[in-house]
């Protein structure tokens, strides 16, 4: 099947789309409830899908990134974090846990990734962040599997498309595509 013919999940099963979107909504109030801020779950989200290759959510999430006050800078230092400086022991406690939620199936969570990540985070934010990293990995193979195009920007910099709601997992406003509709 080529591009062109791929289905669209999110399209053609709207109401599994919709849970999983509901899932992310309740994410993200535990995420808000836990001290979780919206650096740090972007952060999280970024590096999430960068390394699953999901161009669509890295855009995506790059622009919650920016309205959450990250630099460029920073957000340039997520693919290399363990070599820069810019990260905080939290955000590096949660950049480890991001890889090993994503490559789960080499190692599950490793012993050591648990404790470090225990030591630094407290039982709620781990928790959250790990509910975080289901979510966004979801969305990241919702988006993979469909072949989204990374959606263009619009005039004021925020992601315009009708190719799917973003993967969000904070409570937001709602996302409003190109063509009007939410």
């Amino acid at each position: 099947m080529g591009e062109e013919r791929r289905v669209h999940l999110s399209r053609s099963a709207p109401e599994a789309y919709a849970a999983l979107r509901a899932f992310s909504t309740t994410v993200g109030r535990l995420a808000a409830e836990a001290g979780i801020d919206a650096r740090l779950r972007e952060i999280v989200q970024i590096h999430a899908s960068q390394l699953n290759g999901c161009a669509y959510c890295v855009r995506v999430h790059v622009d919650g990134a920016v309205k959450a006050g990250l630099d460029a800078d920073v957000i340039a230092q997520i693919a290399t974090w363990r070599e820069s400086g810019v990260f905080d022991e939290r955000e590096r406690a949660a950049l480890e846990l991001t890889e090993s939620f994503t490559f789960i199936h080499e190692d599950g969570i490793p012993d050591e990734v648990y404790d470090q990540a225990g030591g630094i985070l407290s039982e709620a934010e781990y928790v959250a962040i790990s509910w975080v990293l289901v979510a966004i990995n979801a969305f990241n193979r919702v988006a993979i599997a469909g072949r989204y195009p990374v959606p263009p920007r619009g005039a004021a910099g925020v992601v315009a498309s009708d190719a799917a709601p973003p993967a969000t997992t904070a409570p937001r406003s709602p996302h409003v595509h190109a063509d009007g509709t939410a």
